[in-house]
């Protein structure tokens, strides 16, 4: 599909594009599924700045803060006793940091919880680091793998536009240079998950852009598992500033609708609801969106730019929402292997933990 006749996608009703992005969903087996995990967040201290972003903090700031490998560890400890599968590893450009520092958080969780999947520091992170370091983006990200690192969250993409990027990120990394990271990490075999910032100053033509070029890489290497449109927040930003009215409901369902249209090389689109809120995610996932990312257990980055969503969701959340859109539940790992599939309402409530109800069905996907 060219980059035009993706805009042109833009111009056509919600509702048709809706139908057939779930078509898509509903002849892979109409699954939605989630995972159990942990949102850590090792630093806010960041040099980059960037307008469209509130979490970050200066060096000095009564909020700033940098967590020590025994306060990461904490909080995998904790996550770990509640269920969690995946750790979701991410922070800011704090020249303090260095790759000893990653490498003994990582082996650390690998010796203390070596079933719980690493997924930890963006593109963004990993170009920074290799420049504080003097060392190539291979060299940094083979260090880490051998630490334990399994995957790559898909953040720091915003939109894949140098003219944008100018604006909203001017101290991240060029489009090209995140991609060409991302293009390592799969040839050395971690995978990574792929992110679009939207509702802010671009226009459906950069959204179209950005998802050819996704889709161009993953027919190259095949190492992106799941695409996850991020919905913009403006508040407390700099850019929010200039920014008069939010992405409205039907601009964020075309997007994901669109979306699952494009990128049909993609396991997964998300619904994320921590930007979207839980009622729009759910009326996603009848317009496209086939995963809703999981329990999260405190996130922190767009919270600070206001959104309003809880900070985790449980279990029993997250299948009242899949049951409430005629979706199939499922638990997913990281990459997406199927670990239970629900095949039953839950129950009124129970805890985010590893204890489920009896009627499951086991199995791998």
């Amino acid at each position: 599909m060219r980059r035009k006749e993706i805009e042109e996608l833009f111009k056509e009703d919600v509702h048709e594009l809706g139908e057939r992005a779930d078509r898509i969903n509903r002849e892979d087996g109409n699954l939605v599924t989630f995972v159990i995990n942990r949102h850590i967040n090792y630093t806010n201290i960041c040099v980059a700045r960037c307008p469209l972003c509130a979490f970050y903090r200066e060096l000095g700031d009564k909020e700033a803060y940098f967590m020590s490998v025994e306060e990461v560890l904490e909080q995998v400890g904790d996550a770990v006793k509640m269920g969690a599968t995946e750790l979701h590893i991410v922070g800011s450009l704090n020249p303090a940091m260095n790759i000893e520092y990653f490498e003994n958080i990582f082996t650390q969780i690998r010796m203390r919880f070596p079933k719980v999947c690493i997924k930890a520091l963006t593109a963004t992170e990993i170009y920074f680091l290799s420049q504080i370091e003097g060392m190539s983006v291979k060299e940094i990200l083979l260090r880490l793998k051998d630490a334990g690192l399994q995957a790559l969250p898909g953040g720091g993409a915003e939109i894949l536009e140098d003219r944008i990027r100018e604006i909203i990120c001017p101290g991240k990394l060029k489009a090209g240079e995140w991609l060409r990271i991302m293009e390592i990490a799969h040839s050395i075999g971690l995978r990574s998950n792929a992110t679009m910032l939207f509702g802010h100053i671009e226009q459906p033509a950069d959204r179209a852009t950005h998802l050819l070029k996704l889709q161009e890489l993953q027919e190259k290497t095949g190492g992106f598992v799941s695409f996850i449109p991020l919905l913009f927040h403006p508040e407390n930003t700099e850019l929010g500033l200039h920014i008069r009215h939010k992405a409205n409901p039907v601009d964020v369902l075309k997007t994901i609708a669109i979306s699952r249209i494009v990128l049909r090389n993609f396991r997964s689109i998300r619904a994320y609801w921590v930007t979207l809120g839980t009622k729009l995610a759910q009326v996603a996932l009848n317009y496209g969106a086939n995963d809703l990312d999981g329990t999260l257990m405190g996130e922190k980055v767009t919270h600070a730019a206001g959104a309003k969503t809880p900070r985790t969701l449980t279990i029993a959340n997250i299948l009242a929402l899949i049951r409430g859109a005629n979706k199939i539940a499922a638990e997913r790992d990281t990459f997406y292997n199927i670990i239970r599939v629900f095949t039953s309402p839950p129950p009124d409530s129970y805890p985010a933990s590893s204890s489920y109800p009896a009627q499951v069905h086991h199995g791998v996907r």
